[in-house]
């Protein structure tokens, strides 16, 4: 077998999304029996609606400076970009004073650079899939950043070109006046400035998950959908199988990658993890003009994606608890934020009924640091965790898959890990 796991049973995977799939794949590329678990179908969860970014101009810690106050402002304001409910939850109230200590500067400076670290290989690690055979759906058409204000553009762009430090390139000045929506046919005259991050990429998350679940499958992994883990049989700081509803399964070694799913497993292992759902909203529209690139829409936080010949268009930061519940005043305030970088695609919320397809929510699982956890789960030699990947599940995937697997393989944790251990969140 391995240096990290046992010598009998597969290692099983838990949890069907993009983070978990990429786990399984390298595990499986390195020689191991695998089997992956998923409660409902694979890529069903968070990895289904989302925007598809695969970039690293935005793969920053939400918790940043300033965040706080403006979570704030949003109380009471449903259409708000970050809009903050207060529940009567001790949990989620200690969830937030410990988001609220990892938004100064310091602390942001320190994820970022751990995150930046982490995604070099990402584009790399992307190409080595498709020429595997994976079809990843990557394009790399690079990302325009829209804003209504010139000043504000200036502001993010020297913030950007501040946290580059080279991982990406970063463009020297700013578009102005009536040439900036040229960056992309589709964006209004209303647009004011822009810039472009070449390079940027962009995924069909669906579709990427669906080809990852085939290779596994032509790869000999077993793969267990509507199969709900309830358990865990352990001896001797190791775990033996999981429970599920219809039987148990041996295993040599276990990943937890169940996104907000994981609290509940981690718990039967002893162990509490603070994560919240960050709800976003997204749905599909036929524009036309259609985007051409990813578009951020800088004042709003709304973003737009060429996704499967249609415009995926998302936004919202909703911390309301660990639901699903989908409100669609969340879906018309995203709506309402795009017209002010698209145009008038739509003259009434009333309209967006007809308009609109697949409107989605998804709780985005997000630690109060902002970073995932990626490491062997305390006390059991042979169990792991990756969750936590909030709005970076499909640009970390493959990254966080490739190295667990080297973790879970030689049982030496990766020096790009070490930020992500379970250490940094006792207390």
């Amino acid at each position: 077998m391995s240096a990290g796991v046992g010598t009998s049973g597969p290692v099983v995977v838990v949890g069907g999304g993009v983070v978990g799939l990429c786990t399984a794949y390298y595990l499986a590329a390195a020689g191991l029996p695998v089997e992956v678990v998923e409660r409902r179908r694979l890529g069903s969860g968070a990895s289904r609606g989302n925007a598809g970014w695969v970039c690293l101009s935005h793969s920053t810690p939400v918790p940043a400076p300033g965040v706080v106050r403006y979570a704030l402002r949003s109380l009471g304001r449903p259409d708000s970009p970050l809009y903050l409910r207060p529940l009567p939850d001790p949990a989620f109230v200690r969830w937030l004073w410990r988001f609220w200590r990892s938004s100064t500067p310091a602390v942001f400076k320190r994820g970022y650079t751990a995150i930046a670290e982490l995604n070099r290989e990402t584009f790399g690690l992307f190409d080595g899939l498709r020429e595997s055979g994976v079809d990843t759906t990557l394009t790399r058409p690079g990302m325009v950043h829209a804003f209504l204000s010139p000043a504000e553009a200036r502001h993010h762009l020297a913030l950007q070109r501040e946290m580059a430090h080279g991982h990406y390139p970063v463009p020297d000045d700013i578009v102005t006046g009536a040439g900036a929506h040229l960056l992309d046919e589709a964006l209004s005259p209303a647009v004011r400035a822009a810039y472009l991050v070449a390079g940027e990429g962009v995924v069909d998350p669906e579709a990427f998950a669906r080809s990852l679940g085939e290779a596994l499958a032509a790869a000999g992994v077993k793969i267990h959908e509507n199969a709900e883990v309830t358990g865990f049989r352990s001896a001797g700081g190791r775990i033996t199988a999981l429970r599920t509803a219809d039987s148990d399964l041996p295993c040599a070694a276990v990943v937890v990658a169940a996104g907000m799913r994981s609290p509940d497993l981690l718990g039967l292992l002893g162990h509490r993890l603070p994560l919240q759902a960050g709800k976003g909203y997204s749905f599909s529209v036929d524009l036309d003009p259609a985007p051409r690139h990813t578009l951020y829409f800088g004042e709003r936080r709304a973003v737009a994606s060429p996704i499967g010949g249609t415009t995926r268009i998302g936004g919202t930061m909703e911390l309301s608890g660990n639901n699903n519940h989908l409100d669609w005043r969340r879906i018309v305030a995203v709506a309402l934020a795009s017209r002010h970088y698209l145009g008038r695609w739509f003259d009434d919320p009333d309209d967006l009924v007809g308009l609109i397809r697949d409107p989605w929510v998804g709780g985005r699982p997000f630690l109060p640091d902002g970073l995932p956890v990626i490491d062997r789960v305390p006390g059991h030699d042979n169990a792991f965790a990756a969750t936590g990947h909030g709005m970076l599940g499909v640009t970390l995937g493959p990254v966080t898959g490739h190295r667990l697997a080297e973790y879970v393989v030689t049982g030496r944790r990766p020096e790009a890990l070490a930020p992500f251990g379970f250490d940094r969140l006792r207390g």
